[in-house]
């Protein structure tokens, strides 16, 4: 008997569709995998079904109920609950606040009832054979204990269908061991589950049945016991993508970083070498650890034991100053947050690296500083007017490209990227991958994160995919396709090989 369904979905952004005539149906106690690629629309779909957006056009039925384009409260009081991969937690809150907040159990004069609350807690806690205390604040629990937590005040409040998204991201084995079993136990007693993942072993492990979106299209649905780890992939990623009107081998240098056992915050045992003036990417799910392997490069985040090497030397206690004087540089994700100076113009957007490397020039040449600019703008092609106008007046690509001038003009050698692309549009992403590649043609050498396989599959040399924090292959760039990366970036290679 299905609990859900949801028909025809379509939705569009300022005229951009991004579901198209989606199908889903759940079925009462089942554990329903809800599959794809990002941007494949997973999270539009699952914020329609909860209230957080309204569908331009489709039909969703709830236990026997029309709930199309329901609020986020209607969808609560429905029994659908969302625990996000960010969990909705106040940390300076205790256990039993978080539980009730904005639904506490108070006396007729308005006073709270806290003892009814922290024993009614104790009883669901024990239903879900966990112990947590309901005083204690839950900046204080562990990953698995807030993750409990949340599914703790689901259950409390009957929720009838739980959406899990990514719940294992922050997990250890013993702590995923735990939680599965907690969802096996509520699926018994005719809790569903929608289950988003990207990691194929913990999905035929824990999933009864499959839906599979790409580009926003329902594109097939069945049992998991019907098909394997490899008939997924394929489904999610489709057709391959030709690189071939794009990459370019170069003649390589020696090798100018080396790690050996490199081991830090989120990431372990990274063994790699790359060579002058070459081309190599990063990927894996998020939170795999890519994207701190690259901040640890730039002393960013520490390491706790293994080697780095930079042109030779063996680098120890690096921090962001001593890599910059190596000439390494670090491009982060999220441009608006971590690149962007919004109030200062593009001349001091772009030199301000340089002048932050070395205190011997304390005092900034803005003629010299005005000729730099004009010739990085031209050898960048940065559109734009005056050097004098605000950064945030230019597009997301010509921002990106001013940033790529900022550390151009520290002279660095080895430029790390973290999502280079984020937020740009194709047009400028082309920009940016020519832009990589004659780099790299000069003799630059670049390390870059990126989840979009096509990307990779356009500049790389190799690609190093990580899983679970730790490096588990390095494809060479005829090897690099979309399905053996994601059959490596979700362990599916694991279920593949077994």
């Amino acid at each position: 008997m299905a609990i859900l369904e949801m028909k025809n979905i379509h939705k569009a952004f300022v005229g951009v569709p991004v579901l198209k005539g989606v199908d889903l149906t759940i079925q009462k106690g089942e554990v329903h995998a809800l599959l794809g690629e990002n941007g494949a629309g997973k999270s539009t779909l699952m914020n329609i079904l909860t209230g957080v957006h309204l569908m331009d056009k489709g039909e969703v039925t709830f236990d026997g109920k029309d709930i199309s384009n329901c609020s986020i409260r209607e969808s609560e009081n429905y029994g659908i609950a969302f625990v996000h991969q960010e969990l909705n937690l106040f940390n300076d809150l205790r256990v039993y606040e978080n539980i009730f907040f904005n639904k506490e159990l108070k006396n007729p004069i308005g006073t709270l009832k806290k003892r009814l609350m922290i024993q009614k807690c104790l009883e669901v806690f024990q239903k879900l054979g966990v112990e947590i205390d309901p005083n204690a604040m839950v900046e204080n629990l562990s990953a698995s204990e807030k993750q409990t937590l949340e599914i703790a005040k689901a259950i409390f409040f009957d929720a009838k269908l739980l959406i899990l998204d990514e719940p294992t991201t922050a997990l250890s084995n013993e702590e995923i061991d735990h939680l599965f079993n907690l969802v096996e136990n509520l699926k018994s007693e005719g809790k569903s589950f929608i289950f988003i993942s990207h990691k194929m072993p913990e999905i035929f492990r824990l999933a009864d049945r499959y839906t599979v979106l790409r580009n926003g299209e329902f594109v097939g649905t069945g049992n998991i016991a019907d098909t394997n780890a490899e008939e997924v992939t394929s489904l999610m990623v489709g057709d391959a993508f030709d690189s071939s009107d794009v990459y370019q081998s170069r003649q390589l240098g020696d090798v100018i970083l080396e790690t050996q056992g490199l081991t830090g915050k989120a990431f372990r045992n990274i063994d790699l070498a790359v060579r002058k003036g070459e081309i190599v990417a990063f990927t894996g799910l998020q939170g795999a650890g890519a994207s701190e392997v690259l901040q640890c490069f730039f002393g960013e985040l520490p390491a706790f034991s293994g080697t780095l090497t930079v042109d030779g030397k063996v680098i120890k206690h690096n921090d962001i100053h001593k890599a910059m004087k190596n000439k390494v540089a670090f491009l982060p994700a999220n441009r608006k947050e971590n690149s962007v100076l919004p109030d200062m113009s593009l001349l001091e957007n772009m030199y301000i690296s340089e002048h932050t490397l070395s205190g011997l020039k304390p005092v900034i040449n803005k003629r010299k500083e005005r000729a730099k600019y004009a010739a990085q703008k031209e050898s960048l092609s940065i559109k734009a007017n005056s050097e004098e106008d605000l950064v945030i007046s230019l597009s997301g690509g010509n921002q990106q490209k001013v940033f790529f001038a900022r550390w151009l003009n520290t002279e660095a050698d080895i430029l790390l990227l973290d999502n280079p692309t984020q937020g740009i549009d194709v047009g400028a992403k082309a920009e940016i991958y020519k832009l990589i590649l004659s780099l790299a043609e000069a003799g630059k050498t670049v390390l870059f994160n990126s989840q979009e396989i096509p990307e990779i599959m356009r500049v790389a040399d190799r690609c190093a995919v990580f899983y679970s924090g730790e490096i588990v292959k390095v494809l060479e760039h005829q090897d690099i396709s979309e399905h053996t990366v994601m059959l490596y970036a979700t362990n599916a290679i694991q279920a593949v090989e077994e």
